[in-house]
């Protein structure tokens, strides 16, 4: 079997290969490594085999006998140089080098912030991770901290996962670490949102945590931080979320240690079989996943694949409200066309501010109103709306699309359909 990695799989530069063709690997070998002085990540294979093809973009491998409880271990000595030796980037769908984001000595009090809030909807592996080794998340925390010189530690969770938060805490003897409960909405797990509701400081879109005092770490990258230091472990295995339209209809499936480069069609044969029928396949959670191709491979920041249901047919013409919080512009067209609708405008949720090549929201999850917005599509000439914004805002979305007789389609609708969850419209708190 062929197993795929793609020479960027980060932020920064593409890596350089280091086999030919032909060569023979072992798992935990490096194959490819960043160009000296740039930003960027090593690559390892995840795998025992022969090389079968080193390109410009990717390098593909035959596996041959893989044990997978064996690999080749780092040769770093001190934690900074293991995490920087390893590859490991942030692994909630970023993928900074994790070793540049912790390249930081606080001078007060600083603060180490796990975002534990898996905070995309079906996605679920992040709290499978925590209820089975709670103790290896505050180890990975407790190693950050020092790193950083950080006094306090938090773990930032969603409050409906009780049985994590629980075993957390029950395992939790550092006084300087604690639990911090949010609030079940979308995007409570964006970074800025994390340090808002922990810390009550909204940083501007263009901020970084530092300007906190703080880091943020995603909880996988804090897993695979500590394998790093303690078992000298490369990132070669990625946790995921396999879910929607499988054999088994509407199912969750939680895969733990995926070998990076393994191609979606196997991971989905592993969670039971693809169904007969789907819409289309996503790399990714509902809000910011990309469409995916069954040869495609997993890398170091896929968290799910979702066989989304098929998709409704949508009406004639039909406008898009873009979120920075969701999927964006480029993403709403495919799904639009997929529908069979004519985009006739486009407009874009009034904090969604542009932020070099990307738009960040102003404020995550906190919605001053989209009246003005959804009028405007109105007079494009939309039959309908298809949106993807957070929860909040698709709140006021549906307190005047209604009424001006406009349907409103959501960018998750085929995820959430697909594993019989509500969909995205107005959100009334328990």
């Amino acid at each position: 079997m062929e197993y795929v990695f793609p020479l960027k799989q980060h932020v920064g530069v593409a890596c350089e290969p280091v086999v030919t063709t032909g060569e023979e690997v072992k798992r935990g070998q490096l194959i490819a490594e960043k160009p000296e002085n740039a930003l960027g990540s090593p690559i390892y294979s995840s795998i025992c085999g022969k090389v079968t093809a080193v390109g410009e973009t990717q390098i593909t491998i035959e596996e041959a006998g893989t044990d997978f409880g064996k690999y080749e271990p780092l040769k770093g000595t001190t934690p900074r140089e293991l995490i920087a030796e390893s590859g490991l980037v942030g692994l909630g769908g970023a993928g900074f080098p994790t070793s540049v984001k912790l390249n930081v000595q606080f001078k007060d009090e600083g603060y180490v912030i796990v975002n534990a809030a898996e905070c995309e909807p079906i996605l679920s592996h992040n709290i499978a991770r925590i209820e089975k080794e709670p103790e290896k998340l505050l180890k990975g925390l407790e190693i950050v901290m020092e790193l950083t010189g950080a006094k306090k530690g938090i773990v930032a969770i969603k409050e409906i996962h009780k049985e994590a938060i629980e075993k957390i805490k029950k395992v939790n003897s550092n006084a300087a670490i604690s639990v911090f409960p949010l609030e079940n909405i979308y995007p409570m797990g964006e970074e800025r949102a994390v340090l808002r509701e922990t810390l009550g400081i909204l940083l501007e879109p263009e901020q970084l945590p530092m300007a906190a005092n703080a880091v943020v770490i995603n909880a996988e990258t804090i897993y695979r931080l500590r394998e790093a230091v303690e078992e000298k472990k490369p990132l070669i295995d990625k946790d995921m979320t396999v879910a929607g339209k499988l054999k088994e209809n509407a199912s969750i499936h939680v895969l733990l240690d995926v070998p990076i480069g393994t191609k979606v069609s196997k991971v989905i044969e592993e969670a039971g079989g693809l169904g007969a029928e789907y819409g289309e396949l996503i790399m990714g959670g509902p809000f910011t996943g990309k469409r995916t191709e069954l040869d495609a491979p997993v890398v170091k920041t896929t968290g799910g694949i979702i066989a989304a249901e098929t998709f409704m047919p949508g009406p004639e013409k039909i406008g898009l409200l873009v979120c920075a919080c969701g999927a964006d512009k480029e993403r709403l067209e495919q799904q639009a066309a997929s529908m069979g609708s004519e985009v006739v405008g486009v407009e874009y949720c009034k904090q969604a501010k542009q932020v070099k090549t990307a738009r960040k929201c102003e404020n995550p999850g906190r919605c001053p109103g989209q009246v003005q917005k959804v009028m405007a599509l109105k007079k494009a000439g939309a039959q309908a709306v298809l949106i993807s914004n957070c929860t909040d805002c698709s709140n006021t979305v549906m307190s005047c699309a209604p009424q001006l007789k406009l349907p409103v389609y959501h960018c998750t609708d085929g995820a959430m359909r697909s594993v019989n969850y509500k969909m995205i419209r107005r959100f009334r708190k328990e």
